[in-house]
């Protein structure tokens, strides 16, 4: 093998090495459980919980609003086509 060969080689091997390295230790983090992250603090958990009821109910009574506000139009629409 001619020296330039053995650089070429060399080269080849050092760049295949230096792309794989970080990807088989990501895949050996990950295989081990340290990619995982810790658990959310409970005190946080409750906020964020309160803060979905909190929208839920006030999606509630937008629905509400918005079934009373198409009941009304209803109404008189009809009521328009009804009378003599």
């Amino acid at each position: 093998m001619s020296p330039p060969e053995a650089v070429a080689m060399l080269a080849v091997f050092g760049g295949a090495f230096w792309v794989i390295r970080p990807v088989a230790g990501a895949i050996a983090k990950r295989i081990a459980g340290e990619h995982r992250r810790p658990g959310i603090d409970p005190a946080e958990r409750d906020e964020i919980l309160q803060e979905l009821q909190q929208v839920r109910e006030d999606l509630s009574e937008l629905a509400e609003r918005m079934d009373f506000a198409e009941r009304v139009l209803a109404k008189h629409s009809e009521g328009g086509r009804l009378a003599p």
